[in-house]
C-alpha cells in the first residue's frame, strides 16, 4: 500500500493519484492555488482513494459557507462505502461531526485522532482551523504542542506545524514565543501563511503598528500573490495598523484596493471587509455606496444557521446598507436555533444574537442599549469565531457607544481599558480624549 509524504498509508491510491493528492494538499497547506482541482484529478485517477475524498470534505467543511457545507456532505457520502484503514475511518468520523454542526465534538475527536496519528497533516491542519473557528485558544496552541515532538525538519511539512503553533501561542498571549516560532517557520518556508499571519497578530496585539507595516511591506511578495488565500486577510491586518496610527484614508484605500477591488464573495474575505468598513464608519469615514455592494455580496453566504460569526458580520453590512429586513431575518434565524441541539445553533442563540442586537442598537443610535448588549457579549464572544484581533471590534464599538451615550464615567472606563492594552495607539488616545471631554456628571 502506498504512503503519503509523512509516511502514513493511504487506501486506494495509485502513484498517479497520489501525485495529484500531494499537489492539492500543498495548496491547502500554503493556502495558495486551488486545492480541489488536483484532488478531483486524484479521485478520477483512483476512484477508491479515500483520503482524496476526505481532504476535499475537510476543505469544504472549514469554509463556513452553506454551499461548501453541502459539498462537504457529498464528499463524505462518496467516501462512506470505500475501503478505509483505521486512520481514515477516524478522520471520517470527526469530519462527519463537523458538517453536522458539532464543532467541539469534532475538535475533541481530532484531539484523540492526532494523538494517535501525530503525522496526519490533514487532521492537524483541519483541527487547527476548527479550533480557530470555535475560538479555542488553548487547543490552537496545544494541538500542535502535542504533535511537534514527533516531528523533525526532515519530515515534509514540519515548518507548517511551527507556523500553526506560532499562531496558537499568539492567541494564548505568549507573544515573544509566537514571534520566535513564526520567524523560524518562515526561514524554512517563506510562503508559510500561518507563520506570517502569527507575526502580524503579534505586532497588532503588542501595539507596534509601524513595525507591522514594515513587516507586511518587506514580505509582500510572499503573501499578496493573486492565488494566495490569505491575501485579503493580510491586507486587513495592514489596514488595522493604519487605523491604530489614526490614518483612516490609508485604511480606506486598502479597502477599495486589495480588499474589495476583486469583489470576492468568499465568506472569509467578506468578514474582513465588513469589519474594516464598520470600524471606518463608526470612526467618522463615510462609506458611501460601499455598504450596498458588500451587502449584496453577503446575500448567499449568511443564513443564520451555519456559522453565526459570519452572520454577525453580514449584519454589519445590512445595517450600513439600510437593509433592515435582512437584519431581522438573520436575528429571527438565530432566535429559531434556540431549541436546536447542534452546537452551532447554541452559538447563534447565546452569542451571535446579543452581538447582532448590540450592533443594531448602536447603528440606530440607542447607545445605552448597545453598551448593555456588548458589555455582556464580549465576555462570551470567544465561544465562537475568529481571533482576538477580529473580536476587538466588539470592544471598539462598545467604547464608541459609551462615548456617544454621553455617560462620562462609562466612556472613561471602557476607553481607559483599551489604552491600558495599547498605550501608544493613536486611536485609543483619541478615545480617551473624547471620553474626558464629556461633561462631568458631578
Amino acid at each position: 500500500m502506498l504512503s503519503d509524504q509523512q509516511g502514513l498509508q493511504v487506501t486506494g491510491a495509485t502513484e498517479e493519484a497520489l501525485g495529484f493528492y500531494h499537489t492539492g494538499l500543498q495548496a491547502f497547506n500554503l493556502y495558495s492555488g486551488d486545492p480541489l482541482a488536483p484532488l478531483q484529478q486524484a479521485t478520477e485517477a483512483a476512484p477508491q482513494f479515500a483520503m482524496a475524498y476526505l481532504l476535499q470534505a475537510g476543505l469544504c467543511a472549514v469554509a463556513t459557507e452553506p454551499a461548501a457545507n453541502v459539498a462537504a456532505q457529498n464528499f463524505l457520502l462518496a467516501a462512506r462505502d470505500l475501503p478505509m484503514n483505521e486512520r481514515e475511518e477516524s478522520l471520517f468520523a470527526a469530519l462527519e461531526k463537523l458538517i453536522m454542526g458539532y464543532w467541539t465534538s469534532a475538535a475533541e475527536s481530532l484531539d484523540f485522532h492526532c494523538a494517535r496519528y501525530p503525522h496526519d497533516l490533514v487532521a492537524l491542519q483541519c483541527g487547527h482551523l476548527v479550533d480557530f473557528y470555535r475560538a479555542n485558544s488553548r487547543d490552537l496552541r496545544d494541538r500542535l504542542a502535542r504533535a511537534l515532538p514527533h516531528w523533525s525538519a526532515e519530515i515534509p511539512g514540519y515548518s507548517l506545524l511551527l507556523g500553526m503553533y506560532a499562531f496558537g501561542l499568539e492567541e494564548c498571549g505568549d507573544y515573544g514565543s509566537a514571534e520566535e516560532y513564526g520567524h523560524s517557520a518562515i526561514e524554512l518556508e517563506p510562503f508559510d501563511c500561518w507563520a506570517h499571519h502569527a507575526v502580524a497578530h503579534v505586532l497588532e496585539m503588542t501595539g507596534r503598528p509601524e513595525v507591522g507595516i514594515q513587516w507586511m511591506e518587506s514580505r509582500e511578495p510572499f503573501w499578496a500573490g493573486e492565488e494566495n488565500f490569505f491575501k485579503v486577510h493580510n491586507w486587513w491586518h495592514r489596514a488595522l495598523y493604519h487605523l491604530d496610527l489614526d490614518e483612516p484614508d490609508e485604511a480606506l484605500a486598502i479597502y477599495d484596493g486589495p480588499i474589495r477591488s476583486g469583489r470576492s464573495n468568499m465568506a472569509l474575505d467578506m468578514v474582513d471587509a465588513s469589519a474594516l468598513l464598520w470600524r471606518l464608519a463608526i470612526s467618522g469615514t463615510d462609506p458611501g455606496g460601499r455598504w450596498k455592494e458588500l451587502a449584496e455580496a453577503w446575500e448567499q453566504h449568511a443564513d443564520g444557521r451555519l456559522y453565526p460569526f459570519n452572520d454577525w458580520h453580514a449584519v454589519m453590512s445590512y445595517l450600513g446598507a439600510g437593509q433592515e429586513d435582512r437584519v431581522e431575518d438573520i436575528a429571527n434565524s438565530l432566535r429559531a436555533g434556540r431549541d436546536n441541539e447542534a452546537e452551532v445553533s447554541h452559538w447563534g442563540w447565546k452569542t451571535g444574537l446579543p452581538l447582532v442586537e448590540g450592533f443594531t442598537a448602536f447603528w440606530h443610535g440607542d447607545f445605552m442599549k448597545a453598551v448593555e448588549h456588548l458589555h455582556s457579549a464580549r465576555y462570551i464572544a470567544n465561544t465562537f469565531g475568529g481571533s482576538h484581533a477580529q473580536r476587538d471590534i466588539i470592544d471598539w464599538t462598545l467604547a464608541e457607544a459609551a462615548i456617544r451615550s454621553g455617560r462620562r464615567h462609562l466612556a472613561e472606563a471602557f476607553t481607559n481599558e483599551r489604552l491600558a492594552l495599547k498605550p501608544d495607539s493613536r486611536i485609543n488616545q483619541s478615545f480617551v480624549a473624547r471620553a474626558g471631554a464629556l461633561p462631568d456628571p458631578g
